[in-house]
């Protein structure tokens, strides 16, 4: 019969024919007619493989071509005993390709998983080697430490030791020369900053206890309500310690108070004329000295002067405590 479908030898090799280089095979005496009716065994082996050889062609199968480009010889009688068996050029097969074709996949697929090995490998010493940031192990800081602060009601601002920033006009009184509290406006006309602590204040007793307390700075500002019938002057006084500005405090009457800063505006002019009232506090090392009145200078009754203890109390909340609030926290100034 016909070659199979996987070939008679691997990868293109034709079989060497039987006897090759041999002596010439023995001729055969022909056998005699099979009786009419019936063929002989041979006849029918002979027209079997006549049938299959014309007709196999298989996977990829080419008939009458062999492997290593041989023929086969058919006679039309009897095969040659020394004929090979005929011979198929195979093309692609599934069945012959499956065990070649696997190789190389799996080869490729070890290569790749030998190559991501070797990689994660690298890595993983790279990684090892590289030094860890910083951030990853503590958190990194960004600001400095506020520093403790000090015991004592005013924190920082209970010693000029602790506190030593100067004070400004902009840092008490602020930029805007109009505000509200609970809906109730004012407006600073006018501010000062003395070159002398006595130069802000009236009164021999008042302007001695100043020196005494080695006062740097005396700073003033005048304001008005809305309405323009509440004047005043609120003034702050730098001193050394919070035990000397008491001092200070104690100073103050109706004789020794803060001097009153006149405005060039038609209402806050009139300060210092007329009947006001006068009083000095203490934040820490600071004295805080205020002269309020009626702008007509009257004496105030019981309702005017519940309405200029408001505005004194509006007024030094929203600017002078402010900032010396800041000032007990951190000992510095209010930006």
């Amino acid at each position: 019969m016909g070659g199979s479908p996987f070939g008679g030898a691997p990868y293109g090799m034709a079989p060497a024919p039987r006897n090759a280089g041999g002596p010439p095979p023995q001729q055969q005496e022909q056998p005699g007619p099979a009786p009419e009716g019936r063929k002989s065994r041979r006849a029918r082996k002979q027209r079997a493989a006549e049938l299959d050889t014309d007709t196999d062609t298989g996977f990829g199968i080419e008939p009458d071509a062999g492997f290593g480009g041989g023929t086969d010889t058919i006679a039309s009688g009897d095969r040659e005993a020394s004929a090979p068996a005929p011979q198929s050029r195979i093309g692609w097969s599934p069945y012959d390709e499956g065990p070649r074709s696997r190789a190389p996949l799996w080869f490729a697929i070890g290569g790749v998983a030998v190559l991501g090995l070797f990689g994660g490998g690298l890595a993983m010493m790279f990684n090892a080697d590289a030094p860890t940031p910083q951030g990853t192990t503590a958190v990194r800081q960004t600001a400095a430490p506020m520093p403790s602060v000090p015991p004592g009601k005013y924190g920082f601002a209970e010693d000029r030791k602790t506190d030593p920033e100067p004070i400004t006009v902009k840092e008490l009184f602020g930029t805007k020369k109009k505000f509200s509290v609970s809906d109730r406006g004012y407006e600073m006309t006018v501010t000062s900053k003395d070159k002398k602590c006595t130069d802000g204040a009236l009164g021999d007793k008042l302007q001695k206890a100043l020196k005494d307390a080695k006062c740097t700075q005396f700073v003033r500002a005048s304001f008005r309500d809305k309405d323009g019938k509440v004047i005043g002057t609120v003034g702050v006084a730098n001193l050394q310690s919070s035990k000397l500005a008491g001092k200070v405090a104690k100073s103050g009457n109706t004789e020794n108070y803060v001097k009153p800063l006149a405005g060039k505006d038609s209402v806050t002019k009139f300060l210092g004329s007329g009947s006001g009232g006068a009083k000095i506090s203490t934040y820490g090392h600071y004295a805080v000295l205020v002269w309020f009145q009626n702008k007509d200078g009257t004496k105030p009754d019981s309702k005017g002067s519940k309405r200029i203890s408001e505005a004194i109390d509006d007024i030094t909340k929203a600017t002078v405590f402010k900032a010396l609030d800041n000032r007990t926290l951190t000992g510095s100034p209010l930006t």
